[in-house]
């Protein structure tokens, strides 16, 4: 049986679909280094410093420009430099290098074969998601993709917002909370998913460090896809 860490509580039977909302970076589509050695590269370019190894991988969740002023010190002025040079080498490089994970797709689309509804939620820019995820031939998966705004310096909220955003698309309020699921891999995406009412499932294959998810109060964290798939499964 695969690896399923905490204890869920079965959802009421619902008539209306499961909506089921996927963080994507550390979620869905391992960057595969092009987010830490291109911030690395960014700092670098501009004169700053680079953070340690551990402190890159931490980077990769919150928003950029939080990462860039609370992590890596970077003044705010300096901050739309970094990241439009961060930007110019993703877009050349980190769209064709990262890959999804081993087995998502084929989570997601039984998911959608059960009749769930599946959505993006994440902290990058709603637009550059977009790219992502048609750059890996993932898009036609997800209903809708909610995210930051295009001004990555406008951002503020962490989570919470885009999350509650996904939500009102898809017409899920308060009441309907509990038959709404995030999926993600650091404690942003738990704690967003808490602020709306939402459980969140922790995937372990991401960047978050040790226990990290467990700590935030993450309902079930999970080792594999096919784990994924069957703990949501089991209350669709």
């Amino acid at each position: 049986m695969p690896a399923v860490r905490g204890i869920w509580q079965a959802w009421p039977v619902e008539t209306t679909r499961a909506l089921i909302l996927f963080d994507l970076d550390g979620t869905l589509v391992d960057p595969a280094g092009t987010i830490t050695g291109g911030i690395g590269s960014a700092l670098q370019h501009h004169g700053f410093p680079v953070p340690p190894d551990d402190a890159l991988q931490a980077m990769v969740g919150p928003s950029l420009v939080h990462s860039l002023t609370v992590t890596a010190g970077v003044p705010a002025a300096r901050v739309p430099d970094v990241v439009a040079t961060y930007r110019a080498g993703y877009l050349a490089t980190g769209l064709s290098r990262s890959r999804p994970y081993p087995g998502i797709a084929r989570c997601v689309q039984a998911l959608l074969d059960d009749g769930a509804t599946v959505a993006v939620a994440t902290q990058k820019p709603e637009w550059l998601a977009e790219e992502l995820l048609a750059a890996q031939g993932l898009r036609h998966l997800f209903s809708s993709v909610h995210g930051s705004p295009r001004d990555e310096t406008a951002t503020a909220g962490g989570k919470t917002p885009i999350i509650r955003a996904a939500l009102k698309h898809h017409r899920v309020d308060a009441a309907g909370a509990g038959r709404a699921v995030m999926v993600g891999d650091r404690r942003h995406d738990v704690e967003g998913a808490t602020a709306n009412g939402l459980d969140c499932i922790g995937v372990a294959w991401g960047f978050a460090g040790p226990g990290e998810l467990e700590d935030a109060g993450a309902t079930a964290v999970v080792d594999s896809a096919d784990a994924l798939l069957e703990v949501l499964r089991g209350h669709l």
